[in-house]
């Protein structure tokens, strides 16, 4: 369902860390998700024969396994164009919106879900209602799939650092799972993790934590000298053969199976030692702070050098930059149509042809005004990078090719 899914075959036009790269080397939100869900049925399947003894007669590691993969799958389903940048540009909008009044008729529980924008809960919202089967159960996953696809169990009012895992629209659907699967409650719409979002996060981290490095060092921003030191941290030390005669790109690739081999196994012994704090809901920070201190140093030492020197690096800055401008089109634009139609209950030329592209989940003047904001988020979100650029070209009058 999630491989076949229009949404996530749009991932393959977005951003995961350079934005509008012509290196087709260089990751995309979809390859990301691909060898995430790689990685997380290893750490299932891993975690699930350290395990066979404790799990029920009718489950197996497989089983584990499948279920981490398709969180790993659907984890970035919900990321807007354009990234994180994305993310601020929606976030930034909406703030000044909200200034300006529009967002007057909105109670602060509504106004938190669009001021705080969030791919994690736009990725649950697009598996839960948009995708498939529309407002009637989306994508009808399993509650294990959407436990463990669930990084952030709380709504808009518990945001912490920017993030939060479910909008008002889909908090029903968090507390049915949240009951169904026994997690536990920590506070009015928060829950704790399931055991198994640890797993989908650490496939999340393995992959973008060394794959950053390698497309840093396919873009020419980082040297294949910067990054080998913290790849012999991550694994056994030893350089492979392969590190020696060929060129940046096969070492690199050399050294990563070594790496993901060695953090799978560290990875999965942690869930099992930490079990206990895992099903009473207490653990605290992540697995990877619970491996050995090679792999949480290397891990943060690996985001550590793609925050200094691919993040703010020239060119993707200049692109997010820009992005901010087409999101801030797109949005104006949308805004005014959906307003017009809440004042009016109709729509002129312009607008009736702006809205008419939401095509199914287009707004009605019937609905809140909260709903219709939701609707034209649902629409901008799912957006490809190129196509929002040339969708806000068009929309200003101007060519794009």
């Amino acid at each position: 369902k999630i491989l076949f899914s229009g949404a996530f075959r749009r991932l393959g036009r977005k951003t995961q860390v350079h934005p509008l790269s012509r290196n087709d080397h260089v990751h995309t939100r979809l390859t990301h998700s691909l060898e995430a869900s790689c990685v997380g049925r290893s750490l299932g399947m891993r975690v699930g024969e350290l395990l066979r003894d404790t799990l029920p007669e009718w489950a197996d590691a497989g089983d584990l396994g499948a279920i981490v993969q398709a969180a790993c799958l659907a984890h970035d389903i919900g990321n807007p164009p354009f990234g994180h940048a994305g993310e601020y540009a929606i976030r930034d909008w909406f703030r000044s919106a909200d200034e300006r009044g529009l967002l007057a008729l909105l109670d602060d529980e509504e106004k938190a879900d669009l001021l705080n924008f969030e791919g994690n809960a736009q990725g649950f919202r697009a598996v839960t209602q948009i995708e498939y089967n529309q407002f009637e159960g989306g994508m009808r996953l399993t509650c294990a799939t959407l436990g463990a696809l669930m990084k952030y169990p709380f709504s808009s009012r518990h945001v912490a650092h920017g993030k939060f895992g479910v909008c008002r629209t889909e908090l029903h659907i968090l507390r049915d799972v949240a009951a169904r699967l026994g997690l536990l409650p920590l506070g009015e719409e928060r829950w704790c993790r399931h055991p198994l979002a640890y797993l989908t996060e650490a496939a999340d981290d393995i992959c973008y934590a060394i794959i950053d490095l390698e497309d840093g060092c396919e873009m020419d921003i980082l040297d294949y000298e910067q990054i080998e030191p913290i790849l012999a941290l991550l694994s056994d030390g030893q350089r492979p053969v392969a590190a020696d005669k060929y060129s940046d790109r096969r070492r690199l690739a050399a050294w990563r199976g070594k790496v993901v081999e060695r953090l799978v196994t560290d990875i999965a012994g942690a869930f099992v030692e930490q079990q206990e704090a895992l099903l009473s809901g207490t653990l605290q920070g992540d697995l990877i702070d619970y491996c050995h201190p090679d792999v949480s140093e290397g891990i943060a030492a690996a985001k550590q050098l793609a925050r200094e020197k691919i993040f703010n690096n020239h060119r993707k800055t200049e692109i997010e930059i820009g992005a901010f401008s087409t999101i801030a089109v797109l949005l104006e634009a949308y805004s005014g149509a959906i307003h017009e139609l809440h004042a009016h209950r109709d729509s002129g030329f312009r607008n009736r042809k702006l809205l008419g592209l939401i095509s199914n989940n287009r707004p009605t003047a019937d609905e809140p005004l909260y709903l219709s904001y939701m609707r034209i988020v649902d629409f901008i979100a799912g957006m490809t990078d190129n196509f929002a650029i040339g969708l806000a070209h068009q929309i200003t009058g101007n060519r794009y090719d």
